[in-house]
This record gives structure tokens, sequence and C-alpha cells, in this order.
């Protein structure tokens, strides 16, 4: 070969060499074989930013030469950005700074970075440094900041890798939300009022003198709306009486329909009219009521238009659900619930971790919480779920037929419900160690439960797989099982459902065991799946109720530890509580006194006049009323949809979560709350890094046979091995000595 032949093939060489680099810049691929595929970014997070329609830019501020683990960290939040830089589209940018506080304060640093991480809110935070023996303590700057539009999110300290992906993309997804949603909407939103011009004749009779004017205000509230949400909806009104197609759809949609015989002597003809409000996107529909019947005592039926003040508010809030942004979920606020408070409201009456500061500055991230008082208001259409934690006080009919009925429309319920009631004992019964009693709640829900299929019993589960306390030094150190806090375990926890994987344990307080109604649920289309239970070394405390530890003792009687279901998600089609049976009356308003105790009707004249006038008008056209029939305003059998219960309202409380959200405690309850939403893929999400992993239960048997492998197996099979190639080569070299004898 001569010397230009060999040059020639090195050149060829260097050419091959450097395209297969360029081609592995561009062509690559990634195999992520973690578990948890934590390395790889989840669909949703592909979907959201490969939908932007607006630029957003991620400015990570990040000081360099960081010691492990924050390196690392680094490194990660790297490769995770180009991952979603892989799938994003035009609009999706980031770019790292280095940001060296001491460095720049002598002039070596980049300048204006620390003070441009500072604008955007980024401060640096402590660190520890191993360095010559010594610990260290220096300032690190570890912000994410996004921008979209005039809108800023910041995540001022990234610490650890945990839930990283999650906080990205659901921080983006609410940005996107809030600016690109309506932007991005191929179609407008459709909203249809259906109002059928027969209803005009009949109007006057039932109070409703702005029914005719209806359309008109509508029309006006949608172009007003129109303004606010880029002029993506679109009103029609449709006239049933005159359009046969409409039919369908109210029927359908399950719209209110009245019906009535010839009326006030036949000045009114016999008739039949629709009134309600649809609102379509896509595969998606709203429906929203417009006219609301009230059952009085005494009074009789009373029909109210909604009120035009708040049609633009309902409106609004079917657009958001419509193209999810800013989803609300309601939080039942009176009935003696849990109340719903930020972290920091003291109240001095409440023990230390009874609040709610946690779990509602969880929920917050994604939802807003919309409270509920059932006792003055009805649940808003909007909601797709709704959240009652322990109430103590009863419900009446009227409450439980809204829970019902808002059920029936296909939306989902949480309930966290306590069988007892924690009652303190008088001053002098604590003084002889009496303590707290506990005494049955009755709220009217448990009938409620009961007929959709799942009960709770009058009882607390004790497992001796439970929490144990630390004792201090004074009280002669140790562990105290706290049997009244079983500790869940990954057998005991369902793994099929999506929203359940890589939850792996758990710990609940005061738990009661949930039973299930198998005829109601074999005689509805209903499924139950078990999400929790107890181990197998649990036992039920019934009667008399003692929580302290001192005097609680397991049952050596094994026949007496049994595993209990602890929550279940129930799924498909209920049949209403109220199926069959008259709809209950709206309970009469309390009469408020005023600030000397005297009813203010009694010395408001003008009040009791119209209060006079208005029960003599409705004595005078409850007659003529009860001869309309209604069809739509009850819906007897519900579309899909579901109920979580789990029989301990404790599991919300401060001293059960964390605020951050990475206990699996939170992590659970996040995700219920997801997917009773539908957010399925983002409980999926958040799940996937959990850090809590513990290993399987093993017997003693076990682990003794493992113990003995690996002190005397292992040397055992080393040996065998170095038996094992002594005789390869004893053979091998007979084989050559053979071969040269011949």
């Amino acid at each position: 070969m001569t010397r230009s032949e060999k040059y020639f093939k090195l050149c060829i060489y260097l050419v091959i060499v450097a395209l297969i680099n360029i081609a592995g810049r561009s062509l690559f691929f990634r195999l992520d074989l973690t578990a948890n595929k934590v390395y790889s970014i989840s669909n949703l997070s592909r979907r959201v930013v490969s939908t932007l329609s607006e630029p957003l830019t991620v400015k990570v501020f990040f000081t360099k030469n960081l010691p492990a683990p924050h390196n690392n960290t680094e490194r990660y939040l790297h490769d995770l950005l180009d991952e979603y830089a892989i799938h994003a589209n035009r609009h999706f940018n980031y770019q790292f700074y280095d940001v060296s506080p001491e460095e720049e304060e002598l002039g070596a640093g980049k300048p204006g970075n620390q003070k441009s991480a500072q604008e955007y809110g980024i401060h640096p935070v402590q660190i520890r440094k191993f360095e010559r023996d010594e610990i260290k303590f220096i300032n690190a700057y570890m912000g994410i900041a996004l921008i979209h539009g005039d809108i800023i999110e910041t995540i001022p300290a990234v610490t650890s890798t945990d839930g990283l992906e999650y906080r990205l993309t659901t921080t983006i997804q609410k940005m996107n939300n809030k600016i690109s949603a309506l932007l991005a909407l191929k179609d407008k939103i459709t909203i249809q009022l259906f109002l059928s011009s027969s209803l005009k004749e009949v109007a006057p009779l039932m109070g409703l003198k702005a029914l005719p004017e209806l359309p008109e205000k509508l029309a006006e509230t949608v172009n007003k709306l129109n303004a606010k949400n880029y002029g993506k909806l679109a009103f029609n009104h449709v006239d049933p009486s005159k359009d046969n197609a409409a039919a369908e759809a109210v029927k359908t949609h399950k719209l209110m329909s009245l019906k009535w015989p010839d009326l006030s002597g036949g000045r009114i003809p016999a008739g039949e009219g629709t009134i309600g409000l649809i609102m379509t996107y896509g595969q998606k529909t709203a429906t929203i009521p417009l006219l609301s019947v009230i059952q009085f005592p005494l009074i009789g039926t009373r029909y109210e238009l909604v009120d035009m003040k708040d049609l633009d508010t309902l409106i609004n809030d079917n657009v958001e659900s419509l193209v999810d942004i800013n989803e609300k979920i309601g939080y039942l606020a009176d009935h003696d619930t849990l109340q719903m408070k930020a972290k920091h409201q003291f109240n001095p009456m409440e023990q230390q971790g009874d609040g709610l500061g946690a779990f509602n500055g969880l929920l917050s991230q994604n939802y807003s919480v919309q409270p509920i008082t059932l006792k003055k208001d009805s649940i808003p259409e909007s909601l797709k779920c709704l959240v009652i934690a322990r109430p103590t006080e009863k419900l009446s009919d009227f409450a439980l037929y809204q829970i019902d009925q808002f059920l029936m429309r296909g939306r989902s319920i949480a309930v966290f419900l306590d069988a007892f009631k924690e009652v303190m004992a008088p001053n002098q019964q604590q003084f002889f160690n009496q303590g707290a009693g506990f005494v049955p709640v009755d709220t009217g829900l448990e009938k409620l439960l009961a007929h959709y299929g799942v009960s709770v019993r009058k009882s607390y589960v004790m497992d001796e797989n439970c929490y144990k306390q630390m004792l201090p030094q004074q009280f002669g150190g140790g562990e105290r099982a706290l049997y009244f806090a079983p500790v869940i375990k990954r057998e005991n926890i369902n793994e099929d459902l999506p929203f359940m994987k890589n939850v792996n344990g758990l710990i609940a307080m005061r738990i009661s065991p949930l039973a299930l109604e198998e005829e109601r649920l074999k005689s509805g289309d209903v499924k139950a799946q078990r999400l929790l239970a107890s181990s197998d070394k649990a036992w039920e405390m019934k009667g008399r109720i003692n929580l302290n530890p001192m005097f609680i003792q397991p049952p050596r009687e094994q026949d007496k530890k049994s595993s209990m279901p602890l929550a279940y998600l129930l799924s498909g089609r209920f049949q209403s509580f109220f199926d069959g049976k008259p709809i209950p009356e709206k309970p009469k308003e309390e009469k408020k006194p005023d600030e000397n105790g005297m009813d203010i009707d009694k010395i408001d004249p003008a009040a009791q006049e119209a209060k006079s006038t208005d029960q003599e008008a409705g004595e005078k056209a409850e007659p003529e009323l009860s001869k309309i029939q209604r069809a739509g305003d009850f819906l007897a059998k519900s579309e899909p949809a579901k109920i979580f219960i789990i029989s301990s309202a404790e599991m919300l409380k401060d001293n059960m979560l964390d605020e951050e959200g990475k206990t699996p405690n939170a992590t659970f309850l996040m995700n219920v709350i997801d997917a009773l939403n539908g957010r399925d893929e983002i409980a999926a999400m958040r799940s996937k890094e959990q850090g809590f992993n513990p290993l399987y239960d093993t017997d003693a048997l076990v682990k003794t046979g493992i113990k003995v492998f690996n002190i005397v197996g292992m040397p055992v099979l080393v040996i065998l091995f170095g038996f094992f190639v002594w005789l390869r080569r004893q053979a091998r070299r007979k084989q050559i000595q053979m071969i040269f004898q011949k």
C-alpha cells in the first residue's frame, strides 16, 4: 500500500468518525431501564410542551461546581429540559445562567446574573460542602424562573430531583392554560339556550316575569364575556317547541321540561315547554339549569329563575371547566366539617396539628377551592368533585338530596368520614385520668353511602403493624406501639390502578373498617375497588373506645385478628337514594335576631308586610302550580360517577401531611383527588418518583436463609467456580499434551 493510499484511508476514517458524531448529536435515542421511567418525561409532559401557542422561556439560575448531590441535580435538570425541548414546539426555549455569589462579589463571576435572579425572587440558599476534612457552608443559587407572556412563575429552590418534572409540568400547564388554552381552540365554545316560547304564557303564574327577556340578556352576557375569552364563545337560542331536532338534545342532557293543563280558567292553554343552557366544546358538554324548583313547608312549590348577576360567573366557570383552566373543586364548608384554613391561620381553640393548612396548600396548587354551604346554596354545575371531610352535624334530607343529585350528574365525591366524635371530658373527670370520650356520629351521610354500596362500621382498627413512638428518656426511653395508627404496607395497597402505582406505604390514624353492601352493588351497575387494607394482625376496638396506648393490648386469640378494608373507590352508575321518594323540602331559614335579640321581621313593618304579601300570593297560586308536571329536574340514575371513601378524616390534618407533598400520605391523597377529577396522568407523574420504597416483609426463616447464603454460600460459590476453572485448564492442558505426543 502506497503512502498516498494510507493518507486517503486516514481521511476517510476521519470523515466517517465526524459523520458518526454529527449523527449522534441529531439522531439518537435513550433507553430508560428504571422501573418507573424516572429519567423519561411522561406523555402528559410531552403533550403540554408540544401544545404551547405562546413563547415560554425557562431561565435556570444555578451556581456552578456545587458539591454532591447538588451537582447531580443540575445535571438532571439539564437532561430534563433537553427532553422537554425535543418534544416541544418552537415556542419552548431555556437557558442556564451561572450565578456564583462569592466570585461575583469579587468581580470574577458573570455580572448581572445574581441581580437578575433576585429580580425573579430567587435568592441563595445555604448548603454544606466538605473540603479538606472540614464542613463549610456556602451560598448557592438553585432556582428556576418561567416566563410566559406577562406571567412569571418561579421555583425558588431546586434542592433535589424529587418531583421536579411534576412541578415543572404542572406550572407550565397552569401558565399555558391561563393564556394559551383559549387561543389554541380551533372551534368556538357553543352556548345554546333551550327556551320554549310556550313558557312565556305560564311564566307570570309561576312568578317568572323576567323569563321573556332571558334570551336578550343572555346574549348581552355572552358578548361581554367574549371580550375576556378572545371571541371564542358562540351563542344561539333554540326553541324546542318549533325545532323538532332539539327534542333529542333535551332528552340527552335531561333539561327541565314542564307540562301543564288549562290553567286560570282557560286563559292559559294547556302546553309544555323546556328551559336550560347547554355549553359544548368538542366531546365535552356542561349543562346549566336556569330554573330551580324549591319545596317550602306550608307555602308549597316555588319556581326561581337564575339570577342574571350570577349568570356570567356560571358561564365563565363552565368555560374554564370545558377547556381545563383553573378547575374548581368543591369543599363542604358547613355542618361542622373540618375547616379549610391556611397554614398561618392559628386558632387557639384547636389542637396543634388539627388544621388543614397543608392539605389546603397542596390542593390549591392545581385547583381553586370553592367552599360549599348546603344550608344556603346549591352545588354549582361547573364542579367535578366535592370533598366532604368529617361532618359531625346532621345533614337535612334537602342537603342529602343535593349531594345525591350532584352524584347523579356524573360527578365525583370524596368522603372522609369519622365513625366517632371526640368529646372532651369535664375538668373533674380529667383530673382522675378519664380523658376524652368518643361518641358515635350519625350525620345522615351514612345511610346515603350504605344505599350506594358501602358503610362505615362503628369501631376503630387496631393493628400490630403500627407506628412506633419514641419515648423520651424521662419516661424510660424505647418505643411504644400506637395501635390506632396502622402502618399500611405495599402488600395491602391496590397498585392495579394507575393513580395507586408507586404508593408503597402509608400511615393511617383513628381509622374505621369499611363494609360493602353486596346486595346494593349487585342490584346496580357499580364496581367497588379496595384501595387500602390493614395487615392480617389487625383487630377491632368496639363499644367503649379508649385510645390511651397504656391500656391497649392485642388479643391473644388469633381468630380475632384479620385484614380489614380501609378505603374504597366505587365507580359506575348509581341509583338515586331518593328514587321513588318525595323530593325533600328546603328547610326554612332561621330568623336572625338583631343585636338585642329581637326578631327583625317583628320590628320591621315593611318586611312584615312584604312577607305577608308573598305568602298571600303563594297561597293563591299554589293550587294552580300543583297542576304543572315536571321532568328533568330529578335524576333517578347517574351518569358514570365515582365515590372515594376513607373512614378517617385524620388523614387530612397537618400532623399527617407535609407542605411539599413528598410523603406517601400526601401523594396518595392528591392522586385520589386527581383521579376523581379525571387527571390520572398527573397522578401517575406525581408518584413515579416516590422516594419511599420499602422492601417486602419476609418471615424469620427466609431472613435466616439469606444470612446463611451471604455468609457461607457466596464463599462456597467462589470456591466452586475456581475449582471449575482449574478443571477446565487441566483438561485443556491434557488435550495439548495429547496433540504433541502424536
